[in-house]
């Protein structure tokens, strides 16, 4: 009886550390194309460059790929060794993880502040209207005209921030992504009548009712806000798989100490030779 639980947590410890290790290629995929596809996000925060969404999922890829890999071969195995640098590795990530989520909470003023002022760092130095990039690699132009147009915002805090960057000196201009639905079509704002009329360019009209008056931090932070339940759910599964991980590895490890005891592995089968009897996955 006891040798059937040490086989039935044995096999969903593989298992599960394979569904982690498939997740983990999934990361690494979805990093590399990132990486290859959306290259200009980086220079959003031309400062760091390391905390792009690419490096992020690369970095998760990499350190799930190892752990799992070791927890599915330790088990498999039954050694000891790779057992024990599993659970290391995971008591190793709940602090990082615990550290990390306690500073970010603590100083998550200055951090909004901090990603706010490398945003507008972006935009001032790096942002020009005539470099749209490619399609693998589009320029930081090309993505907040994405980003503007997909949360209907306009600049980080607002379209101030838009005001006199280095491609347009001294002058109050907006992308024309900064526009309001009804004037965004990319064509020309006509105003006046008659033979008075002037076609003024939407971005360039120096006007702010025809602007989004919300900047892309605001907007960003309602949409995480919305999508709250989800992270929640994400966060409970990857505390429950780490915490099933720490205990069952330590289940592990003890009992496979104790098989490989003679005098203790005869407690398992006591009508079987331990000396005899096959080596199988039922171990």
């Amino acid at each position: 009886m006891a040798n059937a639980g040490y086989t039935c947590i044995r096999r969903t410890f593989c298992w599960l550390n394979i569904l982690l290790w498939l997740c983990s290629c999934a990361f690494l995929g979805a990093g590399v194309w990132l990486r290859l596809s959306y290259e200009g996000y980086a220079t959003l925060l031309p400062d760091h460059a390391a905390l792009s969404a690419d490096s992020v999922f690369l970095c998760i890829g990499v350190i799930g790929f190892v752990v799992s890999f070791l927890g599915c071969c330790g088990a498999w195995v039954q050694s000891r060794c790779l057992l024990s640098l599993y659970f290391m590795l995971i008591i190793l990530l709940f602090l990082s993880e615990f550290l990390i989520g306690s500073i970010a909470f603590v100083f998550r003023g200055g951090l909004k502040r901090t990603l706010a002022n490398e945003l507008r760092f972006g935009i001032e130095e790096h942002y020009n209207a005539t470099d749209r990039g490619s399609i693998i690699a589009p320029s930081v132009a090309a993505i907040w005209d994405n980003v503007q147009m997909s949360f209907e915002c306009c600049g980080v805090s607002s379209y101030e921030d838009w005001y006199d960057i280095k491609s347009w000196s001294g002058k109050r201009w907006v992308p024309e992504s900064c526009c309001r639905p009804i004037y965004e079509n990319r064509g020309i704002l006509i105003e006046g009548s008659g033979d008075s009329v002037l076609r003024v360019d939407c971005g360039r009209s120096e006007n702010p009712t025809l602007w989004w008056d919300k900047g892309c931090a605001q907007s960003l932070q309602t949409w995480l806000t919305d999508k709250l339940d989800v992270i929640g759910v994400v966060g409970l599964g990857i505390a429950f798989a780490q915490l099933f991980g720490l205990i069952t590895s330590m289940l592990l490890f003890c009992t496979v100490k104790h098989k490989k005891d003679s005098d203790t592995y005869k407690s398992y089968s006591p009508s079987i030779d331990p000396q005899t009897r096959p080596s199988s996955w039922e171990d």
